[in-house]
């Protein structure tokens, strides 16, 4: 099932840092070396909470939820970007990969703003990422990726699916 997030005060944040775990981690020891784990993994939850009411949701910023079960499973955002809006932050516990909830979360997404341009950067090395968007009728765009604050990679690939 879907749920759709467009207000702080409505943001399941336990689910969200739940499911956003392993980057939340990945996050904390990037930003915060030498502060212990447990502490910088709160430090990382902050940040994104920070970042969510005070620049993400003001912006017109969205969060999608795949819940299976009563308990989110797969987690995305959606930013104005372009002529539509870029899909980020694609998250699924890692216990419940591979059973096709990414795939579902898009795909919900998409009947539910059927006439948005969706736009992804994805790692090229990034390839079960890569699988689920083709499977959700993204094509690559470009050979690399601007990001929303201007920043250019060529180790990401930009996706568009138009709805």
């Amino acid at each position: 099932m879907l749920k759709i997030v467009n207000r702080c005060s409505e943001m399941p944040k336990a689910a969200l840092f739940s499911v956003c775990q392993e980057s939340l981690l990945e996050q904390a020891r990037r930003d915060y070396p030498s502060v212990p784990e447990g502490q910088s993994l709160v430090q990382a939850e902050l940040d994104l909470w920070e970042y969510l009411q005070t620049d993400f949701f003001p912006h017109h910023g969205l969060y999608a939820f795949w819940i299976e079960g009563n308990h989110p499973v797969s987690v995305l955002r959606l930013e104005p970007y372009r002529d539509g809006l870029l899909l980020e932050a694609l998250e699924t516990l890692p216990e419940e990969r591979c059973k096709g909830n990414a795939k579902a979360l898009i795909s919900a997404v998409q009947k539910e703003l059927p006439a948005t341009v969706l736009y992804s950067h994805v790692a090229k090395s990034n390839l079960p990422s890569l699988k689920v968007h083709k499977k959700c009728g993204f094509t690559v765009e470009s050979h690399h990726a601007v990001f929303l604050d201007g920043s250019v990679s060529s180790r990401y690939y930009t996706l568009c699916c138009k709805g």
